[in-house]
């Protein structure tokens, strides 16, 4: 076992011009929310983030790891610490599925997402072989785009109205 000290950052670039940060944050455990671990600081890297990536092994090394039972306990850790970062959107990316076999693939996901009663947007990749991946990276960029326009949209309300109350007339 090895504990990451810091995330890892990266740019996945998209298209010419397109691409984003993504901020590797391994090493949640139970009690994160408390300080366990490292949490607290990696906790803190989570509040900047638009959206949440949580990727988890479908096919883990141990069999006696249960990774719903993991996964759970990290998103419970998310609203211990802060309830908007568990309001974030947050999409499952279950990787390692080319070690799952074909016949059983379907089934597997199936079961894994009603198991963490998961309701967003659900990928299967396998990081090593390279599958799914570019559906992936296209959908948070477009995710990622559309979170950025908002927030463009908002801050040109936000500031045509300064200018326009600086702009008022003061009462004599």
């Amino acid at each position: 076992p090895f504990t990451t000290l810091y995330p890892n950052l990266g740019v996945v670039r998209v298209g010419p011009s397109q691409s984003f940060v993504v901020a590797d944050v391994p090493g949640l455990i139970e009690g994160a929310s408390e300080g366990a671990g490292l949490g607290h600081q990696f906790l803190r890297h989570l509040q900047r983030t638009r959206l949440l990536l949580h990727v988890v092994d479908l096919a883990p090394f141990d069999d006696s790891i249960d990774p719903v039972a993991q996964a759970k306990a990290i998103v419970a850790e998310l609203k211990k610490y802060d309830p908007q970062l568990h309001a974030k959107p947050r999409w499952l990316v279950l990787n390692k599925i080319d070690m799952v076999p074909e016949s059983q693939r379907a089934q597997r996901v199936n079961e894994f997402v009603r198991r963490m009663r998961h309701r967003g947007p659900v990928f299967e990749i396998s990081a090593l072989a390279r599958q799914g991946l570019e559906p992936l990276v296209q959908s948070v960029y477009q995710q990622l785009r559309k979170a950025h326009l908002q927030e463009d949209r908002k801050s040109t309300r936000l500031n045509s109205s300064h200018e326009w109350i600086s702009r008022m007339p003061s009462s004599a």
